[in-house]
């Protein structure tokens, strides 16, 4: 027997979805435009994989864009694109200019 992974909420009971008109955040189009912009860099499979390798509670805790940052992130180190220690250095750069 197959052990469902925590994001396969398939055939779980969960209530209606209520579907909803909202705008996005500005934050929330740069991380679409990313995925696409990265497109052959950043494979559908990929991201999926790098959301579904979240924790459980992280998983629960994130927001559909913040799962697919942290994911574009993961697949951009993965493929060797960027690296960690570029990606530290950059967000200090960018906390620094919010100061």
């Amino acid at each position: 027997m197959i052990e469902r992974s925590h994001h396969d909420m398939g055939g779980r009971p969960a209530g209606k979805v209520k579907p909803t008109e909202h705008d996005y955040a500005e934050w929330e189009r740069r991380v679409d435009a990313m995925a696409v912009l990265l497109g052959k860099r950043a494979t559908v499979d990929e991201r999926r994989k790098n959301i579904e390798a979240l924790p459980p509670d992280a998983y629960d805790r994130m927001a559909y864009y913040e799962k697919w940052i942290i994911s574009l992130t993961q697949t951009l180190i993965q493929r060797g694109v960027i690296t960690t220690e570029e990606l530290g250095r950059k967000m200090e750069e960018v906390k620094a200019r919010k100061r």
